[in-house]
Parts: C-alpha cells; sequence; structure tokens
C-alpha cells in the first residue's frame, strides 16, 4: 500500500494471493451458514455455492478498484471508493448468480417471487456485512504496511549510522599518521640537531619502516603479526636513540599471528609507553608488548618500567587521555560497538600497563 493519500492507489497485492484466496472463500462460506436457515428449499451446499460466487464477485470489484483509476479526485479516498465498488457490485452479482440458476426454469427470474425474494435476501445482507469486511480488509492492510515502512525506516537509519561510523572511523584512521609522523619526527629532529652519530641510522630505518606502515593506514584491519613487526621496527628506532636506556620484549602466540586489528593499534600503546614512561625518565626501563587469546578474545598488552603515564603530561589533554590514545578508544569503540576495550593501569613501583582487548577474528584465507 502507498499510503492514504486520495490521489495514489492502494497496492494490495503485498499480501500473497493465496492467503487472501482463502480468506475470501472463508467469508463467503460463513455468510451462506449464516443466512442458509432462510432457505428452506435449498441444499446447504446451494446457498454455499451461491454466496461464494456473490463474495468473488464483490472482492474482484475491490482489488480492481484498488488500481482503477490510477488516480482519483481528491474529494475522495481510495478507501472509499474500494468500499463503495464493493457494495456495487454486490446487486449485479447476485443477479448474475440467479440468472444463471433459473435459466432451466419456465419462467424468467422476475416472475419467481421464491427466487426473487432469495435474491433480495442475498443482496440485502451482502449490503450489510460486505462494506464492513472491506474496511476491516484495508485496515489489516495499512496496519501491515505501517509496521512494514516502520521496519524499512529502521533498516535505513541503521545503514545511515553504519556508514557515518565508517566515515568517522576513516578519519580517525586518517589522524593516526600525522599523529605517529610528527613524534618520530621530533625525535629525529633531535638527533640531527645534537649531532648523534647514530643519526643517520635511525633516519634509515625509519625511512624503511614508514614505507611499510604508512600504507596500511588505509587498510580497515591488518594481521596482528604485521602490527607486532611494526612495533619491533619502532622499538628498534627507539633504541638506537636510546641504546642505554630502553629495552624491549615481545610475546606473540603463533595462534594470534593472523588475528585482524586495528592498523597501529599497537603501535600507539608502545609509543606511548616510550614516551611518557622510558623517555622522560633518567634511569629508561623496559617495554614489554605480550599477546595472548583468551577463548574468543585477544588481549594485548603493553608495559613499561618507566615513570608511568600521567594524563596531564600530555599536552592538550586536560587530563583526559592523550590524543593518539583517545583516537585509539574512539577507534575501538567504531570498529567493534561495545565488544571493544581499553584500559590503562598504574604500576607500582614505577610503570605503566596498557591494555586493549577486542574480538579475535581471523584472517579470511
Amino acid at each position: 500500500m502507498r499510503g492514504m493519500n486520495p490521489s495514489v492507489a492502494l497496492d494490495l497485492p503485498n499480501a500473497p494471493f493465496r492467503r487472501r484466496t482463502f480468506r475470501v472463500l472463508a467469508i463467503g462460506l460463513l455468510w451462506g451458514l449464516i443466512i442458509n436457515p432462510v432457505f428452506e428449499s435449498l441444499h446447504f451446499y446451494e446457498v454455499m455455492a451461491r454466496t461464494l460466487c456473490i463474495t468473488l464477485g464483490a472482492w474482484s470489484a475491490f482489488e480492481l478498484a484498488a488500481r482503477l483509476p490510477r488516480r482519483l479526485p481528491r474529494w475522495i479516498a481510495r478507501w472509499a471508493w474500494q468500499t463503495l465498488a464493493l457494495a456495487a457490485a454486490i446487486p449485479p452479482s447476485a443477479v448474475l448468480v440467479y440468472l444463471v440458476v433459473s435459466a432451466q426454469d419456465p419462467l424468467p427470474l422476475w416472475r419467481t417471487q421464491e427466487r426473487m425474494v432469495g435474491m433480495s435476501i442475498m443482496i440485502v445482507t451482502g449490503l450489510l456485512f460486505g462494506p464492513w469486511i472491506g474496511i476491516t480488509a484495508l485496515m489489516r492492510q495499512v496496519r501491515g504496511e505501517t509496521e512494514r515502512l516502520a521496519l524499512r525506516l529502521q533498516l535505513q537509519q541503521s545503514e545511515h549510522q553504519r556508514q557515518l561510523l565508517d566515515a568517522r572511523l576513516s578519519l580517525l584512521n586518517a589522524q593516526v599518521n600525522p599523529h605517529f609522523l610528527f613524534n618520530t619526527l621530533a625525535n629525529v629532529r633531535e638527533l640531527v640537531e645534537s649531532g648523534a652519530p647514530q643519526a643517520a641510522d635511525v633516519l634509515n630505518s625509519l625511512i624503511a619502516y614508514l614505507r611499510a606502515s604508512v600504507p596500511r593506514l588505509q587498510e580497515p584491519t591488518t594481521r596482528l603479526e604485521e602490527e607486532i613487526e611494526l612495533a619491533r621496527a619502532y622499538l628498534e628506532v627507539m633504541q638506537m636513540r636510546i641504546p642505554d636506556r630502553l629495552s624491549y620484549r615481545i610475546t606473540l602466540p603463533a595462534a594470534a599471528a593472523d588475528v585482524r586489528c586495528l592498523p597501529m593499534c599497537v603501535l600507539t600503546l608502545v609509543e606511548n609507553a616510550v614516551r611518557h614512561g622510558i623517555d622522560p625518565s633518567e634511569t629508561g626501563g623496559e617495554v614489554e608488548v605480550r599477546v595472548r587469546l583468551d577463548q574468543l578474545r585477544c588481549h594485548i598488552e603493553v608495559i613499561d618500567t618507566g615513570l608511568g603515564y600521567a594524563p596531564h603530561r600530555d599536552e592538550g589533554s586536560g587530563g583526559s587521555l592523550g590524543t593518539g590514545l583517545e583516537s585509539l578508544r574512539q577507534r575501538l569503540a567504531l570498529a567493534y560497538p561495545e565488544q571493544a576495550a581499553l584500559r590503562i593501569e598504574a604500576l607500582l613501583p614505577r610503570g605503566t600497563q596498557a591494555e586493549i582487548e577486542f574480538p579475535a577474528q581471523m584472517e579470511l584465507k
């Protein structure tokens, strides 16, 4: 049904044709059952056959009026037009039925009082109940179409929300790239300005690393093994800059190598551990990356023994998560709605443990 606009036709064929036919036949049989006691001279099946024929004729007019004419005057609604068509079809349908059954009679139909009385009873009872049955059918159809429209609207809203989330996730992924580049290039600048002999080696390692890492930012997910290797390359670069103050360990079970994860998710945790824990510390410390699978969940832990992460030390954080961690938190929430978590915990006597948890979805082969 396209709505109750008077100028637009009702689209009734939404319901299965077979189901509608059974309903019409049931109405005709019920009608015949109700008026059967009045026709003492007719067999039960004769009354039923006549009411069925009249019902089918009226319903055919009802269905036809749902489509023709395609546009109605604004002063009449489609449902009213269909109801009038149903009522108008009952008398000629009854006359046609009685003309057929009286074809072999010696007298014409209008001269046979008994048949005229029977025909009049069927016309009157049909006009009493037929329009109400048609209106009931329209109400059922309107209700069903309303439910379908509501479901269609919900599906459209869900699709719009999904597109919005995809756009936000793409934006957040794009923000990771300059964030990492600026921080790492700042470290290289410090080496060059201080005249450190390993500056060239660090720069070469950084160039090789960026060639491998930046293209992955365009992908929605990547393999966890590749993310771990990127984090390892970053730690190697940083270890060349502060070899006496940074050590690291990485543990990746073979079963977790093909788990899909967000690009730069491990690197974000590692970078924060080095930047806020190891680098500011005079004695440095160790960064440990641990991956474990717990049933259908993947846990990535980054633990450092440095000063520990303090939100107020991250520029512009306002006492909350820094740019990289806040971006990672939002990316996890968008990629795994209500299924992922980012936790940061201070360790004693010093250090920080950062952990991300998300569904362990394996790479498709």
